[in-house]
């Protein structure tokens, strides 16, 4: 195998990369339509992710979460990955790990699994919704110091723990925060 020599100025440092983190949107996504999705990575590529995670949920995750019947697993997961393909966007990736486990996910897995799998930092992008029921959880306190939130339109009730951590979120149409 041949190497090849480059040359590069004394003290030369390659560019930074501008792209940063990972978004992670995390749903049932059973009513998510497709300009929501379309929202969310345009709400990426905007704030400049490295990459943009679907992860959805299994439907024993949603059972325990939410109470409320959804489609099966590999349903939403084709349309997911359908949608992914239409977009030709090479940063949009469907995450698989709830679909290998075939039982339910708690969340708290769930984020130590995409904190070893995904470049920091980490965003969460949930619906008003998942925000207020993250918010509702005894490890909510342990994880919003770790990572940040963005939802994907303003919530007409914030929970308490939320509204404390108001300065580790904001609205997706809101832009970047300073």
């Amino acid at each position: 195998m041949k190497r090849e020599i480059q040359h590069v100025p004394y003290g030369y440092e390659p560019p930074a990369s501008e792209r940063k983190g990972t978004l992670v949107f995390y749903d049932s996504f059973e009513h998510i339509s497709d300009q929501e999705l379309a929202e969310a990575a345009r709400t990426a590529t905007e704030r400049k992710f490295t990459k943009l995670v679907l992860y959805p949920l299994h439907e024993e995750t949603v059972r325990r979460m939410t109470k409320e019947p959804v489609q099966s697993y590999y349903k939403r997961e084709d349309r997911l990955h359908e949608w992914r393909r239409e977009q030709g966007l090479s940063f949009i990736t469907v995450e698989t790990l709830e679909g290998k486990r075939k039982k339910y996910t708690p969340l708290d897995s769930a984020l130590r699994h995409i904190s070893e799998v995904y470049p920091s930092p980490y965003f969460l992008y949930l619906t008003p919704e998942m925000a207020n029921l993250f918010a509702s959880y005894s490890s909510f306190e342990e994880w919003i110091v770790k990572l940040r939130l963005i939802l994907s339109e303003t919530p007409s009730t914030v929970h308490p723990r939320l509204e404390k951590f108001r300065h580790r979120w904001d609205v997706a149409g809101d832009g970047e925060r300073k």
